[in-house]
């Protein structure tokens, strides 16, 4: 270590420099990941180094010491060769490194119409999920993922990726199987209105069902993924053009009894970023300088819970609804707060077309924020969520799950099926992978036979029951590996893994949403007086 420390002082490290890096992983082992050097600063006469590990989720950046760097493995940025012009003249300046970079690493932003074949859906996913704007997710999802999980390793098997390989970024699914020799089969899975039979084998435990091909399949599982969005809480990315985005600018976050660090850059006010701790009211979520502006402001609050309408309450967990455009400051802190915790976003200040859904807990001192997800007022794309976020403290502990659980109670409310914007954030796919799983499932296993006939259920009855899109059902489905091609017909068997597997989630699965106690009516949007 002293040696790699002695040699810096003979090399100048810039930005843009990719070298090993030492730091902890899962198990407290050391490991060396390469990391780039994102910025440089001097603190006390001595030099500190932000860094971002290659293949690593932007949430474990870090400022380092030299001493963690290995300098024996230094690589300097490459300079673009100077072209010259028509007169002889030297042409653009070569990219700065972190421009190199940004180049190598951001997708061509500009929409594809159509794409001939299917597009992985691992490589579309975006890290981190909620805040209004760019492409997201949802994080969190169930936002019970640890939040040191390398980007890469998010769907690590050969299995995952092959099933999640199958599927386009619109949500909707291609043929999963590989095709067998000697035997004809259609691209698609078969139409939402063909009856699924369930047959009952020897064993209770296992189950087949039906699905026979039709003519001509109505759902969207073409493989063209749909092109950007360019309306609504998302819009192309182009955050990374700006190395300030890159970089977390907050330090640590006092709201309530937590202090959270931050994963992401948040667009506070610049003279906050300096502090080594920014202060919130757990309430009103208004952002504060000092311990002492908090407890002035304390005095004055009156809130002990958050602005808006309480439409659930089971316990000690509430739902409160708020409309963006009358509490237009609470819902641009929330939406502050939540970008800490999610990448690939742009905050938008206009939150008027947005309806927000905050989670809390209560106690003595009043309702305390556990999570939240927001959605479009008129979505013409069915979206029943635009961002959804559980907060660190309360992660892991089943939250993420009730909030998506809530988000389709509303829907079927709405009498309308939803379904959330894309891409999701890697842990947002994965917890909406497994709501819609555990889900489905129940369906399915709760068939029982009528009048001695095998069960029959639809894709569209599956849907009209969960309020699952059907795009969402079908991908699901090939996503557990659930279908198989056997006589001219696909078929969903369900192993004794599988609903073993399902019966030790649900198990663990304690917080669910009681209908009974939701009291919500829907309003119709689009009549602009209701806004």
């Amino acid at each position: 270590m002293t040696k790699m420390a002695d040699s810096s002082s003979s090399v100048e490290i810039v930005e843009g420099c990719r070298l090993p890096v030492l730091r902890k992983n899962q198990e407290h082992e050391d490991e060396w990941p390469l990391a780039e050097i994102l910025s440089v600063k001097e603190v006390s006469g001595r030099k500190l180094y932000y860094v971002h590990y290659i293949d690593f989720n932007k949430r474990l950046d870090e400022w380092v010491t030299v001493d963690r760097l290995d300098m024996k493995k230094l690589q300097f940025p490459k300079k673009e060769a100077k072209t010259p012009t028509k007169n002889g003249l030297p042409g653009s300046r070569p990219s700065s490194p972190e421009r190199e970079v940004v180049r190598t690493a951001i997708p061509n932003p500009e929409p594809k119409r159509k794409v001939e074949s299917t597009v992985p859906l691992v490589a579309q996913v975006t890290p981190a999920s909620p805040v209004f704007s760019l492409p997201v997710s949802t994080e969190t999802p169930q936002g019970a993922i640890f939040p040191a999980v390398r980007e890469t390793n998010a769907f690590k098997s050969r299995e995952d990726h092959e099933q999640l390989s199958s599927l386009t970024t619109n949500g909707t699914a291609r043929r999963l199987i590989p095709a067998q020799p000697g035997r004809k089969r259609k691209a698609n899975c078969g139409g939402t209105d063909e009856m699924i039979k369930v047959l009952q084998y020897n064993n209770p435990q296992s189950a087949s069902v039906f699905l026979p091909p039709p003519e001509d399949s109505q759902d969207s599982s073409d493989g063209i993924p749909t092109a950007p969005r360019m309306t609504g809480s998302l819009v192309s990315d182009r955050s990374h053009d700006d190395i300030v985005t890159r970089m977390k600018n907050i330090e640590c976050i006092e709201l309530g009894r937590h202090r959270l660090k931050p994963w992401y850059f948040s667009p506070y006010p610049q003279e906050l970023t300096s502090l080594p701790i920014l202060y919130l009211c757990e309430f009103c979520l208004k952002y504060l300088k000092s311990l002492k502006c908090l407890q002035r402001h304390l005095t004055k609050c009156n809130l002990r819970h958050p602005p808006g309408n309480e439409i659930y309450r089971k316990g000690t967990i509430s739902f409160f609804e708020i409309d963006g455009r009358k509490n237009k400051t609470y819902s641009q802190n929330l939406c502050l707060l939540a970008k800490c915790f999610l990448d690939h976003k742009t905050l938008y200040y206009d939150t008027d077309p947005f309806l927000f859904y905050v989670m809390t807990e209560y106690d003595c001192k009043g309702f305390h924020i556990v999570g939240y997800f927001s959605k479009e007022k008129e979505s013409t794309e069915d979206y029943n969520v635009a961002c959804i976020l559980t907060l660190p403290p309360y992660q892991r502990r089943g939250y993420g799950k009730l909030l998506i659980e809530f988000s389709y109670e509303l829907s079927k409310v709405e009498g309308k099926t939803g379904t959330p914007e894309k891409p999701l954030s890697d842990l947002g796919l994965l917890s909406y992978r497994s709501y819609w799983s555990q889900t489905i499932l129940e369906i399915l296993m709760d068939l029982k036979p009528d009048n001695g006939e095998r069960p029959q259920i639809t894709i569209n009855e599956i849907s009209e029951i969960t309020s699952v899109k059907k795009e969402d059902v079908i991908s699901t489905l090939q996503y557990l590996n659930l279908i198989n091609y056997y006589k001219g017909q696909y078929i969903l068997t369900l192993s004794e893994d599988i609903v073993e597997g399902h019966e030790r989630a649900m198990q663990k699965r304690h917080l669910r949403i009681d209908p009974k106690c939701l009291h919500f009516t829907p309003k119709d949007w689009s009549k602009r007086g209701k806004w």
